[in-house]
C-alpha cells in the first residue's frame, strides 16, 4: 500500500467518526456504561466478518497470537471508547473532541519512546500549528464545570495513542487487535454498568442508535484507521485523524444547533491547515521504501 493511499484511509476514517458526536445527541436516557455495552456489541461482529473475509478462520486465531503489546493496545481501547462517551455525554460536543486533540502529542512522544519512530519536521510544524488551533478553541470552549468529563478526554486521547501505537508495532495484527478491545470494552460497560448499578436495558430508540454507531461508524472507521496504519507513522495518525475535531462541533452545530463559538470555527480552520499541511508532504525515498 501506498502511503497516500494510507492517509486517504485516515482521512476517511476521521470523517466516519466526526459523525458519532450527532449520533450521540440522538439517545435519550442510555447512561455511558450501557452505551459502551451496546456499542462495543455492535462493532465486534463487523470486525470479526472483515477478519473472516481478509483472512479467513485463520484471521480470527490471531486473537491468541496478540502478545501482550496487543492486549496492552486493545486494553488502550477500553478507555478510548469509554472516556469518549463520558466526555461526550458530560459536556458539549465541541469540548470533548477539543481534549482528545491532545493525541498527536501524546503518540508521537509514545511512538519515539517505543518504536524510536522519528516524527518528520514537518509532523512536528504540523503539530504546532494544530496546538495552535487547539489553544484557540479551548480558550472559548471548555467549560470549567465539567471537570469529571474533561478528564475523560484525555484518558481517551491518552487510550486512543497506546492502540495506534501498538498498530504500528503489531500492523500484522492490526484487526485482531481491535477486535479483543471491542471484546474488553463489552466487558468493561457489563462490569461498569453493575459497579454504578445503572441498567443495561435501554429504550429501543437509545439500543437501536448504540448498536448502528457501533457497527457503522466506529466499525469501519476502525477498519480503515488500522489499514492506513500500516504505512502513515504513528505522529501522523493521530494528527491526520484532527479532522474529526473540526467537523464534529460543525456537524452538530448545523444538524442540531448545539452552539459552536466563533473560536471554535477559528480554531478548526488551524487545524484542518495542520492536517493538509502535514498529509500533503512525502515521505522521505528511504522512508518510503521501509513503510512500501
Amino acid at each position: 500500500m501506498r502511503y497516500g493511499i494510507g492517509v486517504g484511509l485516515v482521512i476517511a476514517a476521521a470523517l466516519l467518526w466526526s459523525m458519532q458526536g450527532l449520533i450521540f445527541r440522538q439517545i435519550d436516557m442510555a447512561e455511558p456504561w450501557a452505551i459502551l455495552f451496546w456499542r462495543s456489541l455492535g462493532m465486534i461482529p463487523v470486525i470479526a466478518l472483515f477478519i473472516l473475509w481478509q483472512d479467513g478462520r485463520h484471521g480470527l486465531r490471531g486473537l491468541w497470537w496478540v502478545g501482550f503489546a496487543g492486549v496492552i493496545g486493545a486494553l488502550g481501547l477500553i478507555f478510548a471508547f469509554g472516556g469518549a462517551i463520558y466526555a461526550i455525554q458530560s459536556t458539549t460536543i465541541a469540548n470533548a473532541v477539543f481534549l482528545f486533540s491532545a493525541s498527536p502529542f501524546i503518540t508521537a512522544l509514545l511512538g519515539w519512546a517505543v518504536l524510536g519512530e522519528k516524527v518528520r519536521g514537518r509532523t512536528w510544524v504540523s503539530i504546532g500549528v494544530a496546538a495552535i488551533g487547539i489553544a484557540v478553541m479551548v480558550q472559548g470552549g471548555l467549560d470549567r464545570g465539567a471537570l469529571p468529563g474533561n478528564i475523560a478526554a484525555l484518558c481517551s486521547a491518552a487510550g486512543f495513542s497506546v492502540f495506534t501505537v501498538t498498530l504500528r508495532r503489531s500492523a500484522t495484527a492490526a484487526m485482531p487487535i481491535v477486535l479483543l478491545g471491542g471484546i474488553f470494552s463489552l466487558i468493561a460497560g457489563a462490569g461498569g454498568a453493575w459497579l454504578s448499578l445503572t441498567p443495561l436495558v435501554v429504550p429501543v430508540a437509545d439500543l437501536g442508535w448504540s448498536l448502528g454507531m457501533g457497527a457503522g461508524t466506529l466499525a469501519f472507521g476502525m477498519v480503515l484507521y488500522s489499514l492506513g496504519s500500516r504505512v502513515v507513522p504513528a505522529a501522523e495518525l493521530t494528527l491526520i485523524s484532527l479532522l474529526e475535531v473540526m467537523l464534529a462541533p460543525l456537524l452538530v452545530w448545523l444538524v442540531i444547533g448545539e452552539t459552536v463559538s466563533q473560536a471554535t470555527l477559528l480554531g478548526g480552520v488551524f487545524v484542518l491547515g495542520a492536517v493538509l499541511l502535514n498529509a500533503t508532504g512525502r515521505p522521505s525515498r528511504s522512508k518510503a521504501a521501509a513503510l512500501a
